[in-house]
């Protein structure tokens, strides 16, 4: 007969310390962090640049760049892209069909906001 092991700690969060985050230089400025649904790659190039600035003078920047490549986060932090993550052996764990009804459900809120 089989037995079925349970695993020991089933995450209910992100792993690892967010205490970064309360001294980020980013705070307030997701739009350039986060991509708006159906970005154009020209305008994705010149935002990841926009982001890249910002983390690159910011205490948090390693602690950030950990974060994201424990918890295959979407987005750009920690100095890095989602493709640069995936490079260096950390891709995003949302599969694209998820990805983009993440991005669908942004841009339904943002429109909710604006009105």
């Amino acid at each position: 007969m089989l037995e079925i092991i349970e695993p020991a700690e089933t995450p209910n969060g992100p792993v690892g310390s967010t205490e970064w985050m309360d001294v980020a230089a980013c705070a307030g400025h997701s739009e350039l962090f986060f991509a708006p649904f159906a970005e154009r790659p020209e305008a994705r190039v010149r935002r990841e640049a926009a982001a890249r600035v910002i983390c690159n003078g910011c205490v948090g920047l390693s602690s950030c760049r950990d974060y994201a490549r424990t918890n295959r986060e979407l987005g750009f932090w920690g100095g890095e892209s989602e493709s640069e993550r995936a490079e260096a052996g950390f891709p995003p764990t949302t599969p694209i069909i998820g990805r983009k009804r993440v991005a669908e459900q942004r841009a339904r809120d943002a429109m909710r906001n604006a009105s």
